[in-house]
């Protein structure tokens, strides 16, 4: 599902103009990204957490020619768990 498919179905489903729903799922996808930027988590009840982690720096070697060591620079990646419904609904338990 694209976020187009999104806005479509909620706009048929409400009845609310596309550009408006549009407006609405740009700017609250805005948002999310500026409260993970400030290192802040996102939390949906029943949907889940989004939280920014730091990646330690590690050794990384090329499988081809293993005598070439490479340093991977430390990084922040953002991870999601899925909140108790979601779970339920996607595995079934």
């Amino acid at each position: 599902m694209t976020k187009r498919d999104l806005v479509m179905r909620i706009a048929d489903e409400t009845g609310l103009i596309q550009q408006d729903v549009h407006a609405v799922i740009q700017k609250s996808l805005d948002y999310i990204v500026d409260a993970l930027n400030e290192g802040d988590t996102v939390e949906f009840r029943n949907f889940g957490v989004f939280e920014v982690r730091e990646r330690k720096q590690r050794i990384g070697r090329n499988p081809n020619k293993p005598e070439h060591v490479v340093t991977i620079p430390a990084r922040k990646v953002v991870k999601f768990k899925p909140g108790k419904i979601m779970r339920e609904k996607i595995t079934g338990s």
